[in-house]
């Protein structure tokens, strides 16, 4: 198999350009990126027409991962349930190592091809779900594994991955590969390939909550009030949408309501 992403970098000598010549030169890379996931966009689409029926059916969503791309899954996950108002445990990450210990980067664990598994295992996986691999080399133990394991029970899987003709790939019923390249630092895909994943992540993730209708016109009708910033932009916005001008009335209503679309749902319906 063809490993592009441990290809050598074709920016040469590093330590002796400039920080001008290098930032020039990573912009350069990272502009690419959005081209590569141009390309795949159909897959891509297949894979979130697969998620969404998934979540519409009652099942959930599950991120398998490693490393950067494991811990950059965990943090589009996290951010769901505040920003879309979706019950926690609906889409998800099984990381390598953990979540509790995300920060410590135990990148030994990636090499355990039974763990991911296991511990899809303990969150009662089922046919009903999906599995979504990130793996840039599309050869990580513990990616693979689950992956995996997954088709032979028959839950539906995806990937997200960096190389072609990969066996994450091989084991995906939607794969996506997105071919970033040789890294600007040879093997580094927490540049390129995490770029790609995190731009992957951001597009799946959203176009996913607006097909579920946690969205309205452009807006996060759904957002959970938990600071005073959100709460002053969801009131702003219950004042557009419901034609309020007195903001410490659409505020009460608010916080009465718990989010805006609950408000204008009342607002519309009060019986």
């Amino acid at each position: 198999m063809p490993t592009v992403t441990e290809q050598p970098s074709p920016h040469r000598h590093l330590e002796k350009r400039s920080i001008e010549d290098i930032t020039a030169a990573i912009n350069e890379e990272d502009a690419s990126v959005a081209t590569a996931i141009h390309k795949v966009l159909p897959a891509v689409n297949r894979l979130i027409h697969a998620i969404v029926d998934t979540l519409r059916k009652g099942g959930r969503m599950y991120y398998v991962g490693a490393g950067s791309g494991g811990r950059l899954s965990v943090l589009d996950v996290i951010e769901l349930p505040t920003t879309y108002g979706i019950q926690k445990g609906i889409v998800n990450t099984i990381l390598a190592g953990g979540i509790p210990r995300l920060a410590e980067a135990r990148e030994e664990m990636e090499d355990d091809s039974l763990a991911g598994w296991e511990a899809l295992k303990a969150e009662k996986i089922s046919a009903g779900d999906i599995v979504i691999g990130i793996s840039a080399s599309g050869t990580t133990p513990f990616v693979l594994g689950a992956v995996k394991a997954c088709r032979h029970h028959g839950i539906p899987t995806g990937c997200i991955v960096s190389n072609p003709q990969s066996p994450i790939a091989d084991f995906s019923d939607y794969p996506v590969e997105v071919i970033t390249g040789p890294e600007f630092v040879t093997g580094s895909t927490r540049m390129k390939c995490g770029t790609a994943q995190k731009m992957l992540f951001d597009m799946i993730s959203t176009t996913t909550m607006i097909q579920l209708g946690r969205v309205e016109d452009n807006q996060m009708v759904n957002v959970l009030l938990i600071n005073d910033k959100i709460t002053d932009r969801a009131v702003r916005m219950l004042m557009e949408k419901a034609s309020l001008t007195d903001y410490d009335q659409a505020r009460s209503l608010l916080l009465q309501h718990g989010s805006v679309k609950k408000t204008l749902d009342h607002l519309n319906n009060p019986s």
